[in-house]
């Protein structure tokens, strides 16, 4: 008997059908269920378990008592670090509800890092998982890291970036794709930009070279782009940046996203931040004479 660790996310509400049948596989084989009490997959979970009056659930929950506990089974008061709150606040029943399970399944709406990132603390922890991509109807398997690399190389830029912002530093590792896949997506609209070997994270010289050479072909969205990179790539990430600038790190991530729009204030910080500085030179042509 196996103890399951089962999450989505909270955008889904109706269970499809291979969920349902991954569930009952769960009670046929008489496993232990561990689900937390949020809205969403989670009560959704419940209501499937509860109609099968399937007896062997633990609801976890942060606080004094779970939001949401249809069953009336055993639950599990999880205690998060003082002065956290938001997504960390919750992610600590997530933590150990990861570290109690021997492996996982998630519901995933395709966008919800939160659980994407319960798929990263059970890969972490060197168990099996399944992420159910429930828009796509397709399920991925996860036993090693090397899947979890693959997948994750295939995600956008900012869900990469989200999981990065959320995850601490021990779930979080820097050999993952994510700085050199943001280097490579940058490159392709830049000519003559300096790339590390496919086998080495990019440098923090060749992320500023990008921010050169995109500044330098005159493409502004090219140059935020590039300056997005390199500010995501800086040690502690956007937080960091946020936190130096004095500017929201959400309003961060929108201004140096894709289609981003900064003022020029907003730039100047971010350089700051970033240890860089902007120099303006005179271009002369060819054959052309200047005197000052």
């Amino acid at each position: 008997m196996n103890t399951v660790f089962i999450g989505g996310s909270r955008h889904i509400s109706r269970l499809p059908a291979q969920a349902k049948e991954r569930l009952n596989n769960i009670i046929e084989n008489g496993h232990e269920v561990v689900v937390g009490d949020a809205n969403g997959a989670d009560k959704a979970v419940q209501k499937h378990f509860l109609d099968a009056a399937y007896e062997k659930v633990t609801v976890f929950c942060c606080g004094d008592k779970p939001r949401n506990n249809l069953g009336e089974w055993r639950t599990q008061n999880i205690t998060p670090p003082k002065h956290v709150k938001g997504f960390q606040f919750y992610a600590a029943k997530d933590r150990e509800m990861a570290r109690e399970a021997d492996f996982g399944f998630m519901i995933w709406d395709g966008k919800s890092p939160g659980t994407v990132l319960n798929v990263l603390r059970l890969i972490r922890a060197g168990k099996k998982a399944v992420l159910l991509n429930v828009p796509e109807e397709s399920p991925v398997t996860f036993k090693t890291r090397e899947q979890w690399s693959e997948f994750l190389a295939r995600c956008s830029a900012d869900l990469r970036e989200n999981l990065r912002d959320r995850a601490t530093p021990d779930e979080w590792e820097a050999d993952e794709p994510s700085a050199q896949a943001d280097l490579l997506e940058t490159s392709r609209g830049v000519q003559n930009v300096k790339t590390s070997p496919a086998t080495q994270p990019p440098s923090a010289a060749d992320l500023a070279a990008n921010v050169n050479a995109a500044l330098a072909s005159g493409d502004p969205s090219s140059f935020i782009d590039a300056l997005g990179h390199l500010a995501r790539a800086k040690k502690g990430g956007m937080t960091q940046i946020a936190k130096e600038t004095g500017l929201a790190r959400e309003s961060l991530y929108r201004a140096l996203g894709k289609d981003g729009n900064p003022e020029l204030v907003t730039i100047l910080k971010v350089i700051s931040a970033l240890g860089l500085t902007l120099e303006a030179k005179m271009q002369v042509k060819a054959g052309a004479s200047i005197s000052l």
